[in-house]
């Protein structure tokens, strides 16, 4: 009989993979993974991980399947948030979620998983897998969820052929409906849970008051870039070639302080992030201020009027070799090779079409449409129908 290992978290999603796995005839383990242990930055008094853990003990218990809870807090802690102070540092925005995938639940976790003897690890991911046999090898697909409103493919965009060999995902080929009335006739206490919110595992975290206790408050100004501003308008050049042209267009506009007018004031370029709305506090203008730039060595934000502000799209990004990861080794392009795709920056944005144009120093990704608040930092994950390929860190 194989051994299964899941990751029971305290919510429905994971408390049904392990039921759908045991009805599948698998050994099945639960193993609960406690990430975090500092509670004076989550919001209330309510200590989530405890709820949650005693939440997948019951689960547990209800199934006939042995639990126990694995402390993997230093490695979160070196490998997540230190990753994140020093990212957020340098002006980016890093995707949490997606690097706990890659280096906590596939990684450290997969690690205790194969010590235990399993064959397999599983999630509560809405995201599916088949294999195909090309050339004579096994190579194993991620597929997006059937779900279209849960598809959660994105978060696993960095996985390796390695780790998707090992995963299991039984909630792929359903909707969350669907899920929650398999919990409710099994009569599992997570049922009606609400999902989570919050950074991966750790809970109802205020984003601002966590970064806070590593990077020093900071006054600073902000600076509002009017929206006929001259970089918008300027007429684009001829081109030698085509790398030049996308190079052209993936650099970002730049500001100085005297491009525009000193509106407000803030607390640090650093917690700010392009895109953002929230937190600028300043009125007087017809449309909301969108942050469009930050410069963290200038300690400046600047800032543009209404979500069409010019200041925010770029057809363009670029993501640099060392940055650039295939799902798929077998169809990574070399230098001079483009392929058609669909792809996204964000987990809940709607796939859109793109061209792959691999260089030597890394990859373009060049959209049809416009995007708005690409942002330094975070993945963008592209697809060939419901197959996502490969992903990278935007540079």
């Amino acid at each position: 009989m194989e051994r299964v290992v899941v990751g029971l978290s305290g919510g429905v999603d994971s408390s049904v993979t392990a039921h759908l796995l045991k009805e599948q005839g698998y050994e099945v383990i639960g193993l609960f993974m406690k990430n975090w242990h500092d509670d004076s930055v989550t919001i209330s008094n309510e200590c989530p991980w405890l709820e949650d853990s005693n939440d997948a003990m019951i689960v547990a218990e209800k199934l006939g399947i042995p639990f126990q809870v694995v402390d993997l807090s230093a490695q979160y802690k070196e490998r997540i948030v230190d990753y994140m102070f020093d990212e957020y540092s340098k002006g980016r925005t890093p995707n949490p979620d997606v690097l706990c995938n890659r280096e906590i639940k596939f990684d450290v976790f997969m690690d205790i998983a194969l010590k235990l003897g399993a064959d397999y690890v599983a999630t509560g991911h809405y995201c599916r897998k088949s294999e195909e046999v090309i050339d004579g090898q096994t190579v194993y697909k991620l597929l997006a969820g059937k779900d279209n409103n849960k598809d959660q493919s994105y978060f696993l965009c960095q996985l390796s052929q390695e780790q998707l060999a090992k995963a299991l995902f039984p909630i792929g080929e359903l909707t969350k409906p669907e899920v929650r009335e398999i919990a409710k006739e099994v009569d599992l206490i997570t049922a009606e849970k609400k999902d989570s919110q919050g950074l991966c595992f750790i809970g109802k975290v205020r984003l601002p008051e966590f970064l806070q206790q590593k990077l020093q408050p900071k006054a600073g100004e902000i600076v509002q870039i009017p929206a006929d501003f001259e970089q918008y308008t300027k007429s684009t050049p001829k081109f030698e070639n085509k790398e030049a042209e996308l190079k052209y267009l993936s650099t970002k506009f730049s500001y100085k302080k005297e491009d525009g007018k000193v509106v407000g004031k803030h607390q640090g370029a650093h917690y700010f992030t392009k895109g953002q709305r929230k937190g600028l506090a300043v009125g007087g203008t017809k449309e909301p201020l969108f942050v469009i730039e930050t410069d963290v060595d200038e300690n400046i934000i600047y800032a543009g009027e209404g979500k069409n502000h010019s200041g925010l799209y770029l057809n363009v990004l670029f993501v640099s070799n060392d940055e650039l990861h295939w799902i798929r080794e077998d169809l990574a392009l070399n230098s001079g090779e483009t392929l058609k795709v669909a792809a996204r920056i964000r987990y809940r944005q709607k796939l859109d079409k793109a061209t792959l144009h691999k260089v030597d120093e890394g990859l373009y990704v060049a959209f049809e449409n416009k995007q708005s608040a690409i942002q330094e930092g975070q993945f963008v994950a592209w697809y060939k129908e419901d197959e996502l390929l490969g992903s990278g860190v935007i540079s």
